[in-house]
């Protein structure tokens, strides 16, 4: 299965951490390159981070992991991959029922 779809998936299931997981295998080859997809994707991982942090009852730290995926966010546009705007508005989602 699509990674990004999978993320998608277990998210919807509330199981954070897999989810992290999941992008983690498609980021961590790239985790030094400077390009917007990679920092995209490592947005993606934080945003679950953050829920998963939510959910352990460290909302402080849920917050602030939630503001570096918000960082790395506007280069959704400049990657462009459809995939990667259904994301954002399926997190948009989620951080309105977990975090606000």
């Amino acid at each position: 299965m699509d990674p990004f779809k999978r993320f998608i998936e277990l998210i919807k299931e509330e199981d954070f951490y897999e989810a992290h997981e999941v992008l983690e295998e498609v980021w961590f080859p790239f985790r030094r390159s400077e390009e917007p997809r990679y920092k995209v994707i490592k947005g993606f991982i934080n945003a679950s981070v953050a829920f998963e942090l939510k959910r352990l009852g460290r909302e402080e730290n849920a917050h602030k992991v939630w503001r570096n995926y918000l960082k790395y966010r506007p280069l959704i546009k400049e990657v462009d991959e459809p995939i990667f705007y259904e994301i954002e508005e399926f997190l948009d989602e989620c951080y309105a029922r977990i975090l606000s």
